[in-house]
């Protein structure tokens, strides 16, 4: 019987960008299933909840081609590679976008190596027109009337749009 190849594919995706897609749309290349996983990670001051996010993820999964990969998006709040056994997985997959990417993840590869050294590490590049795009800085974008709708699909500009129409009326 064929083994299943799992990969999680983690972050906070607060908002899903197109560099988020940009990673997920080859990742289903690489895997038989993709686990999205959404890191709740509250430190971050989320602009969107867990739940929320989840679900903008799966509307963002419509308009992928995900080549015959069964893929799911599930949120977690343990430690990454906990989450990784939990799902079957055996390769964790990051993108990284610059130099700086690199240095967090060495570390981040380093410590997950001990704690996990049967889950394999695989890093993928964003492609060159997503490699500036953080959702932080769309987030500080559209927190200061800048138009963030770029860096994300049309369906997301507009989720963060009520978002931050509701922010706006709730400091009234």
């Amino acid at each position: 019987m064929a083994r299943t190849l799992i990969g999680v594919y983690p972050g906070t995706f607060d908002p899903v960008t197109n560099g988020h897609i940009d990673i997920i749309s080859r990742a289903v290349r690489l895997v038989d299933h993709l686990v999205i996983g959404i890191a709740a990670n509250p430190s971050k001051g989320p602009m969107f909840s867990a739940e929320e996010r989840v679900s903008m993820l799966y509307e963002e999964l419509e308009s992928i081609d995900q080549n015959g990969t069964k893929v799911e998006v599930r949120p977690f709040r343990n430690l990454l590679t906990d989450f990784a056994r939990d799902v079957g997985a055996t390769m964790i997959l990051r993108g990284l976008r610059a130099v700086s990417d690199f240095d967090f993840e060495f570390q981040m590869v380093g410590m997950n190596a001990r704690l996990a050294p049967d889950i394999e590490i695989v890093f993928l590049m964003a492609s060159e027109g997503n490699h500036f795009i953080a959702s932080r800085l769309v987030k500080e974008i559209a927190m200061l009337g800048g138009d963030a709708s770029k860096f994300v699909s049309a369906n997301v500009a507009k989720h963060i749009a009520a978002r931050l129409k509701e922010i706006g009326s709730a400091g009234r």
